[in-house]
């Protein structure tokens, strides 16, 4: 079915189709296939992974996410087949043209997460369990430095890793907890027409600081608006419409800690 990969037996027969196509839209770390009707998510089987499939369970009825039907932890690896949902991606043609509605729509997803009960929520990705597992990453080697904004390493920068996450421990902000994302990035919201189909790739889904939702859905409409990712850029975008459209004033501090917090991601 898909060259390579010997699927567990239980993903097998929940299989709507024999057809994949892999998704290569999105920073996810592990492998997305596209079938019919259904998403096959195969990743390492660490605490991301379990987290994603817990936090979908906790929300199915509550939130738009994906349905889980079925989930096999085998041989170190974590292979969700969920429900797949129907629309485009917040990056989509379509919406990048309109940034007006783009904007409006994403603050609109935003404020929905922060008015969910979080009562009851089963994971936490504050600012401390986030910092445990940069500090993994920058232990074991494991951050892509060539990856990183042009200025956040080297001349101006910060040295290393190990320098850039000495900063984060000593500017600890205060947080404002919510139901957060964790990451809020266009290709991670599904709208269908002028509303939300769904929130896609929960791995760090939590409660957490509203502001780290902020921070990466500013830098994607940044990105995504000056052509990084795809290479076309778009006019008619303001970096100031997200914040008109939440109805707050930007904290840039917060907003710098959570981008470069994500750097060792």
């Amino acid at each position: 079915m898909i060259k390579g990969q010997k699927l567990p037996g239980k993903i097998v027969d929940r299989l709507t189709g024999k057809v994949f196509r892999q998704d290569e839209i999105g920073m996810s770390e592990g492998q997305v296939y596209l079938l019919p009707g259904q998403v096959l998510k195969i990743q390492e089987d660490h605490q991301e992974a379990r987290s994603e499939y817990e936090i979908m369970r906790w929300l199915e009825g509550r939130l738009p996410v994906p349905q889980v039907i079925a989930h096999v932890c085998e041989d170190g690896k974590s292979y969700l087949l969920m429900t797949r949902l129907g629309g485009k991606m917040a990056c989509d043609e379509y919406y990048m043209a309109r940034p007006g509605l783009l904007t409006q729509m994403l603050a609109a997803a935003l404020k929905r997460l922060w008015q969910f009960d979080v009562s009851e929520c089963p994971c936490r990705w504050g600012v401390n369990r986030m910092l445990a597992a940069a500090k993994f990453s920058v232990e074991h080697d494991m951050v892509d430095m060539e990856d990183a904004e042009p200025e956040t390493f080297g001349e101006g920068g910060f040295c290393s890793p190990k320098d850039l996450y000495g900063w984060l421990e000593d500017h600890k902000p205060e947080e404002e907890p919510v139901l957060s994302h964790g990451d809020f990035c266009l290709p991670n919201l599904i709208f269908q027409g002028e509303r939300l189909s769904g929130y896609v790739d929960l791995g760090r889904m939590g409660i957490a600081d509203k502001w780290r939702d902020i921070a990466l859905c500013y830098r994607s409409l940044l990105h995504n608006y000056n052509g990084k990712f795809g290479g076309k850029q778009y006019e008619g975008y303001d970096p100031e419409m997200l914040f008109e459209q939440l109805g707050i004033a930007p904290d840039w501090d917060k907003i710098k800690y959570y981008i470069l917090m994500d750097e060792l991601f």
